[in-house]
């Protein structure tokens, strides 16, 4: 092998060698800088079918789940978010979304989804809410009622919500309008956005639509809520409230 051949293959395994070094110091960065980054939990509730597990895959991964499952306990997928986008307060963060299959854990923001073809699925959520925000509740702190459902209740609820439907591509033409005015109802009651869409479809949360700016303002919410309030103990919580009913739900 004469010198030129050789200073060739030396200087080729001195640039790999290079490359090498810093792909790695750079892919170790990245696992330090993301292991730092603070996190916040969003319970996903709703009753089993509404589509959880495909909607959480769809908002981590930007990706359709080809096989959706039952959720037996509970799965965790994690999202990034990028608070306050394009202001001087931009940082990044961790949004741990656990899909919920069975009992309701401590709730600081919670997702309520339900299936937009199944009306009973969108008047359960009211219990659902109900186990949540009151899971740390005295025995005095809710009294379920048969009186008239206060939505004042969620107003001042100092946990974000955020209203999901699903399956909207399935709504029949005839019904659209039914069903979105039960869903703004809900909305209203929660005192919470609606997001309503088609898991199979990622075009219904496409960068810069009104429901990707409803989803960011939610994330938003969270993160302020759990990293910026600054003194939580004198927000009122739903567990302050005292009234529940379930007989107002709209059902027409």
């Amino acid at each position: 092998m004469c010198n030129s051949e050789h200073y060739t293959l030396t200087t080729y395994a001195c640039i790999f060698s290079y490359l090498y070094f810093v792909l790695n110091t750079d892919i170790e960065y990245f696992r330090k800088e993301m292991a730092s980054l603070d996190r916040v939990k969003v319970l996903v509730l709703g009753d089993s079918g509404v589509g959880k597990s495909s909607l959480v895959h769809l908002l981590c991964q930007n990706q359709v789940l080809g096989n959706p499952s039952w959720t037996v306990g509970c799965s965790v997928d994690v999202r990034v978010h990028d608070y306050r986008e394009g202001t001087p307060e931009e940082k990044t963060y961790y949004i741990e979304l656990w899909d919920v299959g069975g009992s309701v854990g401590n709730a600081s923001s919670i997702i309520l989804v339900h299936d937009l073809t199944n009306k009973k699925s969108s008047q359960n959520l009211y219990r659902w809410s109900l186990e949540a925000l009151s899971k740390d509740s005295s025995p005095t702190g809710i009294i379920v009622s048969n009186g008239d459902y206060d939505r004042e209740q969620f107003a001042e609820n100092s946990i974000p919500l955020l209203l999901i439907g699903t399956k909207f591509d399935q709504i029949q033409e005839k019904q659209r309008n039914d069903v979105l005015t039960r869903t703004a109802f809900l909305s209203e009651d929660f005192n919470a956005e609606e997001i309503n869409l088609d898991c199979t479809n990622p075009r219904y949360l496409a960068a810069g639509s009104s429901n990707a700016v409803k989803l960011s303002r939610f994330f938003d919410k969270v993160i302020e809520k759990r990293y910026f309030t600054r003194d939580p103990s004198q927000m009122q919580s739903f567990t302050d409230r005292r009234r529940f009913n379930f007989k107002s739900v709209h059902s027409d």
